[in-house]
């Protein structure tokens, strides 16, 4: 594609052969690939969804790296209607922007293209909400980092459903899956008062992360403490707090915040973790809140899934999310 205006960018891997009017399209049928389109309609797509099939930078074995294709294949699985909340996402607009071109072997390269492809959202389509589709969760920061340039004057706040607190040390483990929030904390991107991490539970994390954690400032509520106040309560609570300190609000979905039972493609999926219906009233939640400016869902290996359970999984967090993103912009 001669005109596509990104160069660290691949278009969308396949597409879906659709009508061209539908009364009740599928999500397939609703999220438009970018193709050549007159740039002067950019800045009218309420939301844009970037694939980034990167997973080399996984500590454990993943291919993460096939999900971003999984996911726009499973999208066929879903109608854009919300019966639980009895409303049309077929009324925004959504880009599909295509993948991060990743290089074979070099992990600094892509990640230097992910930082790049998010700043040139920010430039192409500065009113649009990101949705990254990884990839393995070293692309947070690098997400992270980009946006920050893009605002420099903006403080950037960070929600993180997960299981692990992704704090381990860039020296020995250096930008990978298991250090991207220590890499923006070290890096000055973010202050550690303004991470959330909801989700953390069980025996996953060594005592030597909670004790940085604790150093750094960093809030965070385990998997208990949430089903005991209740999941509603604590995501209300978390964003409320974060709305009163910083400007904008990155949401952070890894997959293997899953229970293990609900999240078989999830690598680091663990017992005791989230259950769906858990994560999906989290992320509508934080979709409905005026200071969420992006958000990305992590570490989805379909390789391991069963029964593509997983992957409709994430395809599902991503609609809850443009729900409560529909119902902030109704308000």
């Amino acid at each position: 594609m001669s005109n596509y205006p990104y160069p660290m960018l691949n278009p969308p891997p396949f597409r879906w052969n659709t009508k061209k009017e539908i009364t009740e399209p599928k999500v397939h049928e609703w999220i438009q690939p970018l193709d050549d389109q007159d740039s002067a309609k950019w800045t009218h797509y309420d939301a844009v969804i970037l694939g980034v099939p990167l997973s080399r930078s996984s500590i454990s074995a993943s291919s993460a790296s096939e999900n971003p294709e999984a996911f726009r294949r499973a999208w066929k699985s879903f109608t854009t209607y919300n019966l639980d909340e009895d409303l049309d996402l077929s009324e925004l607009q959504v880009a599909d922007l295509g993948d991060v071109r990743e290089h074979v072997t070099d992990i600094s390269i892509c990640h230097d293209n992910i930082k790049e492809a998010m700043k040139a959202i920010q430039t192409h389509h500065p009113d649009s909400l990101p949705i990254m589709i990884g990839g393995d969760h070293s692309i947070t920061a690098m997400l992270i980092k980009g946006y920050k340039e893009s605002h420099p004057s903006e403080r950037i706040g960070i929600l993180q459903l997960d299981t692990h607190f992704d704090l381990r040390d860039l020296t020995d483990n250096g930008p990978s899956n298991g250090t991207p929030i220590r890499n923006l904390l070290e890096s000055k991107v973010i202050n550690g008062n303004d991470v959330y991490n909801i989700g953390l539970h069980g025996f996953f994390n060594a005592r030597s992360l909670k004790q940085y954690a604790d150093e750094v400032g960093l809030n965070y509520i385990t998997m208990k403490q949430a089903r005991k106040k209740g999941i509603e309560r604590v995501i209300h609570e978390a964003l409320a707090e974060l709305e009163t300190k910083v400007d904008k609000i990155y949401l952070t979905v890894d997959m293997d915040v899953l229970d293990i039972s609900a999240g078989p493609g999830a690598p680091a999926s663990t017992p005791g973790g989230m259950y769906i219906h858990e994560l999906l009233e989290a992320v509508q939640l934080a979709g409905a809140s005026n200071k969420v400016c992006a958000m990305d869902i992590v570490c989805l290996d379909p390789t391991k899934d069963i029964a593509n359970a997983t992957v409709k999984t994430g395809v599902h967090v991503m609609l809850s999310f443009l729900t409560g993103y529909k119902l902030r912009q109704e308000l």
